[in-house]
């Protein structure tokens, strides 16, 4: 694609936002970060543990839990992508997690071919793959919208969809979970309009949305963040969706609570931008130190997270608990477990 038709699409996504935005800000206006009223049904408990050695599990590795990977930006065929994939193997030994969340940019320099699946994709994730694990797809700005053909991503023709667990896991796990996969390269109002019956008919209890865009970092591109958060947050808040996971920033990064919602933003599985990670009022998390992936695990009343470095070092972990905080809650930090800093 030339550059004349580069901007030409650029100009048409912007528009597209634009007009979202406005529809947004008209029924249910923005609320600007740091200010939004705390949500006393979920609090975060994060610590550092900075005294981990690398390749320590911290989730609780529940028999009946959910469990999941999540990786963003990966699709270089690089070799950070591999020794990222490399640690989701290892990892995989101890907390047998069933499926991934792709957050966009799947395949770069697209349009893809088959060799850029088979480089990109299918050789970093081979061992996984072969062992039955599943990856559930986005696109991102760099990804060929053909890929929603492209079996192994699960995305069955589709550039938006929801799934719940795998049905072979049906039979063990405890909670009832349901993924909405985005496609925020086109929020269309086809699409918004899917997604705001969708998530009201939900019963799961917890509601995941993943995309490529954030809303909510302190990145390089925090600015055009707004856009997608003024089209979408005031449908995920009202239809009390729990976690969103982005891509896009080659980063990691855990917002505040903002309205009750856990943001992260984990685009490092393939690429890293040094110096991105900034802080800013809304972060509680930010890493910029290395290439990452993500563990999830989901049971009961509580999201366990792990993000994880391509030497398997923890840089964050944490809970996503319902209820409000009561003093056992939180137990008394230790020099080994002290409360994280931006």
């Amino acid at each position: 694609m030339g550059s004349r038709r580069l901007c030409q699409a650029f100009r048409h996504w912007l528009a597209g936002a634009l007009l979202l935005a406005s529809a947004a800000c008209r029924e249910h206006p923005p609320i600007p970060p740091g200010s939004e009223t705390p949500d006393a049904t979920r609090t975060v408990t994060a610590v550092a543990r900075t005294g981990l050695q690398a390749g320590s599990l911290t989730l609780p590795n529940s028999l009946t839990s959910v469990k999941f990977a999540v990786i963003g930006d990966s699709g270089r065929g690089n070799p950070p992508q591999h020794e990222v994939a490399a640690q989701m193997v290892a990892f995989r030994e101890d907390f047998d997690f069933d499926f991934v969340l792709m957050l966009g940019d799947n395949i770069y320099e697209g349009p893809a071919s088959p060799e850029d699946y088979r480089a990109k994709f299918e050789a970093p994730y081979r061992e996984l793959l072969d062992d039955g694990v599943k990856f559930f797809a986005v696109l991102g700005n760099h990804d060929d919208p053909r890929q929603v053909s492209y079996a192994p991503f699960n995305m069955n023709g589709e550039r938006y969809y929801t799934f719940a667990p795998p049905e072979d896991l049906l039979t063990r796990i405890a909670t009832r979970v349901e993924f909405f996969a985005i496609d925020s390269t086109n929020l269309d109002r086809a699409q918004m309009q899917w997604l705001d019956q969708r998530l009201g008919a939900s019963k799961a209890d917890w509601k995941i949305v993943y995309l490529h865009h954030p809303l909510y970092t302190s990145g390089r591109y925090r600015n055009a963040s707004r856009a997608h958060r003024w089209a979408l947050e005031p449908m995920l808040t009202r239809h009390r969706v729990d976690v969103v996971f982005s891509g896009h920033e080659h980063i990691y990064q855990r917002s505040e609570l903002q309205q009750g919602i856990q943001y992260f933003v984990s685009g490092g599985a393939g690429s890293l931008r040094l110096g991105d990670g900034v802080a800013a009022p809304f972060v509680a998390r930010t890493y910029d130190g290395d290439h990452h992936f993500m563990l999830v695990e989901i049971d009961d009343d509580e999201v366990d997270f792990q993000a994880i470095s391509r030497k398997g070092e923890t840089i964050d972990a944490g809970t996503l608990r319902r209820g409000a905080e009561t003093s056992s809650d939180r137990a008394a930090p230790t020099p080994k477990d002290m409360p994280v800093r931006p």
